[in-house]
């Protein structure tokens, strides 16, 4: 345990979270870990839902939430793979009740065939981590026409969060987690072109754009819920490792390997905040590390309350049928 307390590790963890490399590294989630004496959250009886959930971070936080002791339902494209996710997180966690649900989320048919099926199931949900995401090498698109990254990062955690709100509803202290990422922080949204077709194709820039847009729609929920409703968080893992990140950008993983952090640590304040009360974490804030952190790095690239709003319009125009270019 370190010995700093009160307004002297308030202190280190604002000048680590500014500092970036610290913050975002293993060594913040070290830090932080023993300075603020975190414990891991009791999830007995909690419902939660992970959408990406048989690798990386979504892997990780099936297998933690299962410790904790919550019902787990993961959500996955490839059967194989989520047969494989279900066997290892009952191996971590022998008892823990686990569901697999198959569903592309790049597909808005897909989305609404499988949310109308969970819905008629009865099944109970108290909390959604959207964690799905893309980066691919090359610009694609999905067979509804839709740019991919823009399709699976944002279309797919709007339609799905939308559609399952009535559900979240009923929940015990519902939550809505949706993973971003800190690239948003370089990254504004353009609404004059949003799914970047006048740009060339880059990996980097075209995720961390749908990311900030995670962000924007995060916030606007949270405005437009009822006092008492459902509890809308976003944050950023730090740096984590994950086979994704490591075939996007095998210069970062070599030149930082030592220092980022494994799945685990990444998806650690989304196991907190699935647990957490609406006083401990707020809705409508940007966490890391199990604090509130800015929003905004570089002037102007937050974007305003109106601008998420916008956002909510742009996305319920697209998925209600309008062309691919919204």
């Amino acid at each position: 345990m370190l010995p700093l307390r009160g307004k002297a590790a308030e202190a280190l963890d604002g000048a680590m979270d500014f500092m970036v490399v610290p913050g975002f590294s293993r060594i913040g989630y070290e830090v932080r870990r023993r300075m603020f004496d975190w414990q891991m959250p009791d999830l007995a009886g909690r419902s939660v839902m992970v959408t990406g959930a048989t690798s990386g971070l979504g892997e990780a936080a099936a297998i933690d939430l299962a410790r904790c002791g919550a019902i787990v339902h993961i959500v996955a494209r490839n059967p194989d793979k989520a047969e494989e996710t279900r066997v290892e997180i009952q191996s971590a966690a022998p008892g823990a009740p686990v569901s697999v649900h198959l569903c592309d989320l790049s597909l808005t048919t897909d989305i609404r065939r499988f949310t109308d099926a969970f819905l008629k199931s009865g099944d109970r949900l108290d909390v959604l981590i959207n964690n799905a995401g893309v980066m691919p090498a090359e610009r694609e698109y999905t067979d509804e026409g839709f740019e991919l990254t823009f399709a699976t990062n944002l279309i797919g955690p709007y339609l799905l969060t939308e559609l399952l709100l009535p559900r979240l509803r009923e929940g015990d202290n519902p939550r809505v987690i949706t993973m971003s990422s800190g690239g948003m922080y370089s990254s504004g949204f353009s609404f004059r072109d949003p799914q970047l077709a006048e740009k060339d194709y880059k990996p980097t820039s075209f995720y961390a754009h749908t990311k900030r847009g995670e962000v924007m729609i995060t916030d606007a929920w949270q405005r437009r819920e009822p006092e008492g409703g459902v509890t809308f968080c976003s944050m950023h893992p730090g740096w984590a490792v994950t086979p994704g990140m490591s075939a996007a950008l095998p210069g970062f993983h070599k030149v930082t390997g030592p220092i980022l952090r494994d799945s685990h640590e990444g998806v650690d304040t989304a196991i907190w905040l699935a647990g957490a009360t609406p006083a401990e974490a707020p809705g409508g804030t940007f966490y890391e590390d199990r604090r509130p952190r800015t929003k905004q790095r570089m002037p102007g690239t937050a974007g305003s309350s109106e601008d998420g709003e916008r956002l909510l319009e742009l996305l319920a125009g697209i998925t209600s049928g309008s062309d691919a270019e919204g």
